[in-house]
């Protein structure tokens, strides 16, 4: 069964709570002696740790003051921000389809000089061809059953990937040599979108690693992330796409691209690998 996406907002939500709850008992404290550090009542201690009331910022930074835990409100309060925007997302792209998904993300776009993706199912959005994301995107948009507005969700994520070529933005790409393989489309889709690849290569902007099958793993495949400038992570899954704005989460996803990058092969042996992918469409 394909959990709902309210279900995750809802689980994060109750991890906030949890890690909010222990906290306190790490204190040793009560909720009766939180809340009169806080300067607010004992209910609202309760409704907060049985996730019925979302803290705010200051809920968040009061309730670590009170227990001595300072150091830990940073994260929390990403936590909370995580949920809550992954909330927003779902509830758009339920009631409005895949359109105004591939545009609420623009602002993001333009503001990031340095993304790091790694892909492990599908090519990376900044370098798809408008067949390959067509193919894609319909087959999204009849699995959730969101209104059908492929076409112009199509233009929507052509526009934003215009990033690519403007301003002093880097971009490290890394895709597994599955994601060549992967048909996307019918052949000629998935040609145009190798042959697209093999141009994408010489832009001086992309750094574009391929991950072959045969290379001897120090990290083990994993879903697919993309890092915007070292301080927010999207990364993908069935049900959700998950914001990740925690200082400790991120910096665990730069890790692992780092890491994921002494696996890969580049320029040459990157282009070898993507010719090898196209010669096999016809068979």
């Amino acid at each position: 069964m394909v959990q709902h996406p309210s279900s995750s907002v809802q689980q994060a939500r109750e991890a906030l709570a949890a890690r909010l709850r222990d906290i306190r008992l790490d204190a040793g404290i009560s909720k009766r002696e939180l809340a009169m550090r806080c300067g607010w009542h004992e209910s609202k201690s309760s409704r907060i740790e049985n996730a019925r009331t979302p803290p705010s910022d200051a809920d968040i930074r009061a309730w670590c003051s009170a227990c001595g835990a300072d150091g830990l409100a940073s994260d929390l309060v990403a936590a909370s921000r995580q949920s809550a925007e992954m909330h927003i997302e779902w509830r758009r792209l339920q009631r409005t389809g895949l359109r105004q998904l591939q545009e609420s993300g623009a602002s993001l776009y333009r503001r990031t000089r340095h993304f790091r993706v790694y892909a492990s199912d599908v090519v990376p959005g900044f370098l798809q061809t408008p067949g390959y994301t067509t193919a894609l995107l319909r087959s999204i948009a009849e699995f959730r059953g969101t209104p059908d507005d492929v076409t112009e969700a199509v233009e929507a994520r052509m526009r934003r990937n215009s990033v690519v070529g403007e301003g002093p933005r880097r971009f490290a790409l890394l895709v597994e040599e599955s994601v060549l393989r992967y048909r996307i489309g019918d052949p000629e889709t998935m040609a145009g979108q190798l042959g697209h690849l093999l141009s994408a290569m010489t832009l001086p902007s992309v750094s574009l690693g391929v991950i072959p099958f045969a290379a001897e793993r120090t990290v083990w495949p994993m879903a697919t992330f993309t890092v915007f400038d070292d301080r927010r992570v999207h990364a993908d899954s069935l049900d959700a796409a998950a914001t990740h704005v925690q200082p400790s989460t991120v910096a665990l996803y730069v890790k692992a691209f780092d890491r994921l990058t002494r696996n890969a092969v580049y320029g040459a042996d990157a282009r070898a690998v993507i010719a090898s992918a196209l010669t096999t469409l016809d068979t």
